[in-house]
């Protein structure tokens, strides 16, 4: 099963405040999301994803 994350969790993640993650989602910066019951969530393996293709993008 895929684990789920809070955006305050993704959040922490990424060294980011809650609010500079909605904004980020806002302009289509963010890793994926999905709202479920009511809350903002991410998939653990987008996470990870976005954040190595922060990466790649740095080295190319």
């Amino acid at each position: 099963m895929t684990k789920l994350l809070t955006l305050a969790e993704t959040a922490e993640r990424l060294r980011k405040t809650p609010d500079a993650l909605r904004w980020m989602i806002q302009k289509g910066t963010a890793p994926k999301s999905a709202k479920i019951g009511g809350r903002v969530m991410f998939r653990e393996a987008d996470v990870d994803a976005f954040v190595e293709a922060q990466f790649e993008e740095a080295t190319a």
